[in-house]
């Protein structure tokens, strides 16, 4: 279970999605939080259920319904209700039926609480570098699986001539 303002708020990479949309705006984390979304769907793959909780608390029309979206279940808490005791309520749920949880926050109270459950715990922080790295062997083995072609292997000479003479 992931806090994810936590996690947008942890590092540069999120910020300047966050800058898309100036902050009186709706629109101002949309693009950081489809980030985040994605990256934790990266991460998780298909090892892990993964939840993403966003702090709905100060929206009147939050009801905290979850959806998924490319495998990720998201929730933005009630009216009224943090993403904190969403995320704590909610490990100690799984952690009751014997499911091994990793709760992401920065919140200390948050990480105590869950901590006595037993229940794995990461900073957001760290969380943060962890999709980062991830991101960033994604962008190198994509740039190493480019599939060469013939003509990326030809001299510029040889590929010179051989579109003259055929076009």
């Amino acid at each position: 279970m992931i806090d994810g303002y936590n996690v947008l708020r942890s590092g540069d990479y999120y910020d300047e999605l966050r800058d898309v949309a100036p902050d009186y705006a709706d629109e101002a984390f949309n693009a950081a939080r489809d980030a985040l979304i994605n990256d934790v769907a990266v991460f998780a793959g298909h090892e892990y259920d993964a939840v993403v909780v966003f702090d709905g608390a100060g929206n009147i029309y939050s009801d905290g319904r979850p959806t998924r979206v490319g495998g990720v279940e998201v929730v933005f808490s009630s009216a009224g209700v943090t993403a904190d005791s969403v995320i704590e309520e909610r490990a100690k749920q799984a952690q009751s039926k014997g499911i091994e949880v990793l709760v992401v926050t920065s919140d200390a109270a948050t990480q105590w609480t869950v901590y006595g459950r037993s229940v794995n715990r990461m900073s957001a922080a760290g969380f943060y570098e962890e999709l980062r790295s991830i991101a960033a062997a994604s962008a190198s083995e994509a740039a190493i699986a480019h599939k060469y072609t013939l003509g990326d292997r030809l001299p510029p000479d040889v590929l010179k001539r051989l579109r003259e003479r055929f076009g």
